[in-house]
């Protein structure tokens, strides 16, 4: 197979950066979009159609979706970085074992995961602080959601595979299917059939379905650059599974420590917020979705810059790294900074997207406007903790993942609620982000030197 190959990885090394990361990170952020814009819109066909405490169900959920999200991307993250190593380094046979591996880890950690979430589904959810109000629409989407991980997992792990192997207008547009269908579904089964919250939950499953399907297809196909092999090559590696775990291990501890928070926020806002603390809960609900949909742009930078990252840094080319780098830097503050200007300029109107009641909205607009004060800091972190997992720093990478989290937000959290009730909860989001970057900045400051003198070695030895 030619290098020059339109869907051949081995461009990564030779063709300019800007160009390569407009192709690959395009149909990323369009996905990435999309999945954001899909739980918006489930968020407002379920505000106007079951209600705004349905709002504030659906936000007690978080923490666990985030769980669910974590336990996958553990995967996901690991065995798309590695494979663009393999890739780098021109190893088609590891290459094809991490794809494999992906695979029976994904099934793996969804029965794992999705059957024990189930058996005790009441109990986590009060003590991510759902109410007596709140848990039965917490419970009756979680509950579908659960069931469908197999699905969700396997969906998830090989769209990424998908894009890390050379293919990533084929992972934009298997991405868009599911959201389509998603979309057309959610006021069916809301709006038409009457089900309630719980018929946004089956459409999300109907949507990752399809993108299932399409998956599949696409690696079982010898057409593909990697492809699946025979049932001996989904047997687990226990090397390669050993290194999934260890790169996939930032972005997993980064969305454990995301539920963790939530649950701090949540019952922050309960306990502060008194008689409105189930409002309050709905509203960082709907600040929540808002800004990550802007965090999911930068994400679809950060999964286009991933395959040239390992790439290069597998094929020892330094100076295609930082250049990737410093780009997607750029682009990465730029977007949450457009973020920003929508907070503080249309709070409002974007509230009143998702709910009619006065409360829910007043408290909403406040939120936008504290909270995202640093969120231009946002897109910078994001950028530089997935760049030191992209060349393989998961040590760093986890440190990075955790500063925001725990060092940082937990901590404000437990003491400005305090002092500012309700508004210390958002203002703690917005200093957090701001402390978050400097110290990203600055790990990476040391980071670079070190690797320029390391790659500077390599040549002129």
């Amino acid at each position: 197979m030619s290098t020059n190959a339109v869907n051949s990885p081995m461009a990564l090394g030779s063709a300019p950066i800007g160009k390569l990361l407009m192709q690959y990170s395009i149909p990323a952020i369009i996905a990435s979009v999309a999945t954001s814009l899909y739980n918006i819109v489930d968020s407002i066909f379920i505000g106007h159609g079951v209600g705004a405490m349905a709002i504030a169900g659906l936000a007690i959920t978080f923490p666990l979706m985030n769980l669910v999200i974590a336990f996958c991307v553990f995967i996901s993250a690991g065995g798309s970085t590695i494979c663009s190593i393999f890739l780098g380094q021109k190893d088609y046979t590891r290459a094809k074992k991490v794809l494999n591996n992906v695979l029976t880890l994904s099934i793996i950690h969804s029965i794992v995961f999705g059957g024990l979430s189930i058996l005790f589904l009441d109990e986590i959810l009060y003590f991510f602080g759902a109410t007596d109000e709140t848990i039965p629409y917490a419970r009756e989407f979680m509950r579908i959601i659960l069931y469908g991980t197999p699905i969700s997992y396997v969906f998830i792990a090989l769209n990424n595979m998908l894009r890390a192997t050379g293919y990533p207008k084929k992972a934009m547009a298997t991405a868009l299917v599911t959201v389509l269908v998603n979309v057309i579904l959610a006021p069916i089964y809301i709006f038409v059939l009457k089900w309630g919250i719980a018929g946004a939950a089956f459409a999300t499953i109907c949507g990752q379905s399809v993108g299932m399907v399409l998956v599949l297809k696409h690696f079982y196909s010898k057409s593909s650059f990697v492809h699946f092999g025979s049932r001996k090559d989904l047997k687990l590696s226990m090397s390669i599974v050993k290194r999934i775990y260890s790169i996939g291990m930032s972005p997993f501890l980064m969305n454990v420590c995301a539920c963790i928070v939530v649950i701090f926020i949540n019952n922050a806002l309960l306990e502060t917020g008194k008689n409105i603390g189930d409002l309050a809960v709905g509203a960082f609900g709907i600040v929540n979705r808002t800004g990550m949909l802007f965090v999911m742009i930068v994400f679809g930078i950060t999964q286009g810059m991933q395959p040239i990252l390992g790439f290069n840094y597998g094929a020892n080319q330094w100076d295609r790294v930082k250049h990737t780098l410093k780009i997607g830097l750029f682009i990465g503050i730029l977007i949450t900074t457009i973020g920003v200007v929508m907070a503080e300029l249309f709070p409002y109107e974007i509230s009143s997207l998702f709910t009619t009641d006065k409360t829910l909205i007043d408290i909403s607009v406040t939120g936008f406007r504290i909270s995202f004060i640093f969120y231009s800091a946002v897109g910078g972190g994001v950028i530089i903790q997935n760049f030191l997992q992209a060349i393989g720093k998961p040590k760093i990478s986890i440190f990075l993942s955790l500063t925001r989290q725990l060092l940082f937000l937990i901590p404000n959290l437990l003491i400005l609620p305090h002092f500012f009730g309700v508004n210390g909860v958002w203002l703690s989001l917005s200093v957090s982000d701001l402390l978050a970057f400097l110290v990203a900045l600055a790990t990476l400051w040391v980071l670079l030197k070190k690797e320029n003198k390391h790659f500077s070695s390599l040549i002129n030895s």
